[in-house]
């Protein structure tokens, strides 16, 4: 019986006399483009400067070729691999009227050999073989990435942007400390409000001032921190602004509802709402797997082992589970969950701790997802009152 929403193989019924296929292999200064043409014999290839323009008229000149052969093209069918382009050419080409896919890379098969040939023809090639089979319905030939729409994209940025400037922050507060331990000061802390008045009056161990050159790059270094501590204070401002604003806009009931449990921020809130939680994923296995929490066995005749997490999904997911588990076992000291963890944690080393922490982040980014879907509540988790 299938499943809904499984993006493992296509579930409309596949006509190959009336469906024009082709898949692109994209490059930021190429595109080529292999086609399969019902009732041409020949397999096209064609090299393209990056032009949706051009694409539409090659794929309009191959439906005439197939036209020309006595096939008529109900379907067109398109895919390329997930990349630095991203999801607008998918949305376009819909737009269009085009049937048009997106591939996860790492679903391809490969071959295992070291010195393997790799060229962009015998990459549409294997393209072509992989999509063929997801199209005619068959499993584990490649897998397909959710199209997310350009307001569904968009509102990921925010949650990212300030991720990438809590790590500049930290990067820069980290270049100050090693600085100053180089002239042996130590105890600085760039984060501080007087931070920038206090700089002016270090002294290293022999009662000498900073050097001017250091000095002068230090100042510059704070300038940035200030620059980047006032961005991270801008997205968070907005974002709550427009919380208030447009409550039940998009994910904004889902953000509002994860907030209210105990431990979970407007940040955390955010970031799975966005990232995991907006998509269709369909069991409680796929949204594990998303979130890369599930194990990588190795067993090969007698050899049994488990190589760690798979991290498979969405790395920042995973990063965010893991730390929202320990701040779970803090903040819900009485729920379910958190006694599970301490039932088998109580007499274990710290490796077996840090093992079970994953199960945890496991078993409530689980919880979570049945919270916004079904609206159960995880046995004994405290919510704070509804804003």
């Amino acid at each position: 019986m299938p499943q809904p929403n499984d993006m493992s193989r296509s579930l409309a019924t596949f006509d190959h006399d009336r469906t024009l296929i082709a898949v692109i292999e994209m490059s930021q200064s190429s595109w080529l483009v292999a086609g399969m043409i019902p009732g041409v014999e020949r397999q096209p290839a064609k090299k393209l400067t990056p032009d949706e323009g051009g694409l539409l008229r090659l794929l309009h000149r191959w439906r005439g070729e197939a036209q020309k052969a006595g096939r008529t093209i109900d379907r067109i069918a398109v895919a390329y691999e997930a990349g630095r382009d991203g999801f607008w050419l998918a949305r376009l080409l819909r737009a269009q009227g085009i049937e048009a896919h997106v591939i996860h890379p790492n679903s391809i098969a490969v071959s295992r050999e070291h010195r393997r040939a790799k060229t962009d023809r015998l990459d549409t090639a294997l393209l072509k073989r992989a999509f063929l089979g997801w199209l005619r319905g068959e499993r584990e030939h490649c897998s397909m990435a959710a199209v997310p729409s350009l307001e569904e994209e968009d509102g990921k940025r925010p949650s990212r942007e300030r991720e990438n400037l809590v790590g500049e922050r930290t990067r820069i507060g980290n270049r100050v400390k090693s600085t100053l331990a180089r002239l042996g000061i130590r105890g600085f802390k760039p984060t501080l409000r007087t931070a920038a008045e206090r700089l002016e009056r270090l002294r290293t161990p022999e009662g000498e001032p900073v050097p001017p050159h250091t000095l002068a790059e230090l100042r510059r270094e704070m300038a940035r921190l200030r620059l980047v501590a006032e961005q991270i204070r801008e997205i968070e401002t907005a974002r709550l602004e427009r919380l208030e604003r447009q409550p039940n806009r998009g994910a904004h009931p889902m953000i509002r509802l994860l907030a209210q449990v105990r431990g979970l921020g407007i940040e955390t809130a955010d970031m799975l709402a966005r990232e995991a939680f907006s998509r269709r994923l369909r069991d409680r296995r796929a949204v594990a797997r998303y979130g890369g929490l599930t194990g990588a066995p190795d067993e090969s005749g007698a050899r049994r082992r488990e190589k760690g997490l798979a991290k498979a999904g969405n790395a920042r997911v995973r990063r965010g589970m893991i730390q929202l588990a320990w701040r779970f076992l803090r903040f819900q000291k009485d729920s379910a969950l958190a006694q599970w963890y301490r039932a088998r944690t109580a007499d274990a080393r710290g490796a077996t701790r840090k093992a079970l922490i994953i199960a945890l982040a496991r078993k409530l980014l689980v919880a979570l997802w049945r919270l916004v879907t079904t609206g159960e509540v995880p046995h004994g988790v405290v919510l704070r009152p509804a804003s």
